[in-house]
């Protein structure tokens, strides 16, 4: 039997390294999507299986098509689209070439990917994972970029599921709540940067938001589920004879599901007096 091949992006830390690590233990060959080929000497050493980095960056057109190339005609077994990045802050002081790059990673990348690998796909047939985020159901105060981006992930992933059934290419969505991944100190170095990137008076309107987002961004980091948690889900849903549509992960997700459930003015209440302790 041909060995089964898998692509991940964003494979060189945190969700997407742990991911290709366990599956080319697992006996895959798995493409890792790296921006640099350095940083996939270390997840290749890791491994015991047949793990090679490829050069992906999901916001260029022709990173892309060289990794299509790199990844060659065979079909693909699935593709993990993991590569993603946080973006937080004020919906009001987030500058705009933010904006447009928290989506060009995390909603356009992964549009552009999807088009790109699905012909592999459909001729195994393969299987989508994206993942999302317990915050695509869930927005707070202060992080609306991020959030925004991930509501984006839902949609997309509910209509690519019912677009590709006559194909019989399973598409599932992973919603973790805090990981203990190397996101957390991007997203603090991030807010730090916000007050250099906006003036003075603006950044005073939001300053005790942002010092409490960071609070809590620094307080989710301490208490985050491991990494397997989600690299399990992962598995499940590219190795079941019945994947799930949506795999919550993580001890808070439920919470913020349940807060869902209230009235919105009492869930905003709620959210904005604990950021006011």
């Amino acid at each position: 039997m041909r060995q089964k091949r898998i692509l991940i992006t964003g494979a060189s830390t945190g969700i997407g390294r742990a991911c290709a690590v366990r599956f080319a233990d697992l006996g895959y060959t798995v493409f890792a999507g790296v921006r640099k080929l350095s940083d996939g000497d270390s997840p290749r050493a890791e491994s015991s299986g047949d793990l090679r980095p490829i050069l992906l960056d999901v916001t260029l057109p022709e990173s892309i098509r060289g990794a299509v190339a790199a990844v060659g005609d065979e079909p693909l077994a699935g593709l993990v689209n993991n590569a993603g990045i946080a973006i937080v802050g004020p919906v009001e002081l987030v500058p705009i070439e933010q904006w447009r790059r928290q989506f060009e990673v995390n909603v356009l990348g992964v549009v552009a990917v999807t088009q790109a690998f699905l012909p592999l796909l459909r001729a195994t047939p393969g299987r989508i994972v994206n993942i999302g985020s317990i915050a695509g159901r869930s927005a707070l105060p202060g992080s609306g970029p991020y959030d925004a981006s991930k509501f984006a992930i839902e949609a997309i992933t509910d209509a690519l599921r019912m677009e590709l059934r006559s194909w019989n290419i399973p598409v599932s969505l992973i919603e973790p709540g805090s990981i203990a991944t190397p996101i957390w100190r991007k997203t603090l170095t991030g807010v730090d940067e916000l007050s250099r990137q906006v003036a003075p008076e603006r950044y005073a309107l939001y300053a005790r938001l942002i010092a409490k987002v960071r609070d809590e961004a620094a307080a989710s980091a301490d208490k985050a589920t491991a990494v397997s948690e989600v690299v399990k889900a992962v598995e499940h849903a590219l190795t079941a004879d019945r994947p799930r549509t949506r795999y919550l992960v993580g001890r808070d997700t439920r919470l913020w599901l349940l807060l869902n459930l209230l009235p919105d003015r009492w869930r905003d209440w709620l959210i904005l007096s604990r950021l006011n302790e």
